[in-house]
Order: C-alpha cells, then structure tokens, then sequence
C-alpha cells in the first residue's frame, strides 16, 4: 500500500511523524493532488477549518476559535497531531510545549495546523521533509529563552552572567 501512494503521488509522505498510509490516503481523498486550488498553505489551513477565526468589533476581539468545519481530511491531520504529541521528535517537542502553555485541545489543532502547512509544501513544491531532532528543537528554544532573558534583564537594568564566567574566590 505504501508503495502505490508513493508511485502515484511521488513524495514519501511516512517520513512526517504522525502519518500513515491511512491518514495520507484521508488527506488525498479530500484534497486532491493539484494543490492549485490554494494559492497558500494559509489558505489550505483556512479551508480545512484549522485556522482561527477573527471576530473583530469595534476593535474588539469577540472570538478567535476555530471554524467547526466537518472535514474528513481536517479530522486525519488532528488524529495525527495527536499521534505527534506522545512521538519523541522535534514536532513532538513542540506540541508538548504547546500543551502546557494553550491546553490540549487548542495544541492538537495548532499542531494539525502546522502539520497541514508540511502536507501542502510537501504536495506543492515536492519538499522533503527533514526531521532534525529534538535536541536541535531543544537548543533552539533554550537560545530563544536565554536571549529573551538577557534583554529583559537590561530592560531592568541588570546584566545576566552565566555560572561559569563568575570569578571565583572573591569575598
């Protein structure tokens, strides 16, 4: 099985954590191939109803969920995401992160939709996908952190200095 979608569509869709043959097949049936239609992944996103609404008002946000779309292909990629969060990969990592800031619900759909965005530069461009790790996953974010840190510091007007820099036997 695995071998025929390959043969038809060209691309190695397994590599992405979290597909399988059953929800690629899912995906296609729904999508298509020609990926023309959506002249953007944003706009594939919006049309799988992963995107969040933008219920403004008078400058007011009045509601920012999701469109409920019943889209069987919307449906394989949160299964997915789902698959994704227990996995130990970069994607993984981050839909963990996720969890803990927005809460399950809302890091399976961000997850599905970032998985959506793969799916359709994977189709459209014939990317492969490269899976990095999560120790990559993991500098990145610490590097991010510690440089969000330091400018926070100086807003303080403290100076940060790491452990090992500090002069030792000074009292």
């Amino acid at each position: 099985m695995h071998e025929e979608l390959y043969r038809v569509i060209g691309i190695d869709f397994t590599k992405v954590p979290g597909f399988n043959v059953l929800s690629i097949q899912t995906i296609i049936s729904e999508t298509g191939i020609n990926h023309n239609k959506w002249p953007t992944e944003k706009h594939f996103s919006s049309w799988l109803g992963l995107s969040p609404g933008n219920k403004i008002t008078g400058e007011k946000v009045f509601s920012t969920k999701t469109c409920k779309v019943t889209n069987r292909a919307a449906n394989a990629l949160r299964l997915a995401a789902h698959c994704v969060s227990k996995s130990n990969t970069t994607l993984g990592a981050q839909c963990r992160r996720w969890k803990k800031r927005l809460g399950a619900p809302k890091a399976i759909t961000a997850m599905a939709r970032k998985l959506a965005c793969i799916f359709y530069s994977m189709l459209k461009y014939g990317q492969e996908y490269v899976e990095k790790g999560i120790d990559y996953y993991e500098k990145l974010y610490q590097d991010r952190v510690m440089k969000n840190l330091s400018k926070k510091a100086s807003e303080f007007g403290y100076i940060l200095v790491k452990k090992d820099e500090l002069v030792q036997g000074v009292s």
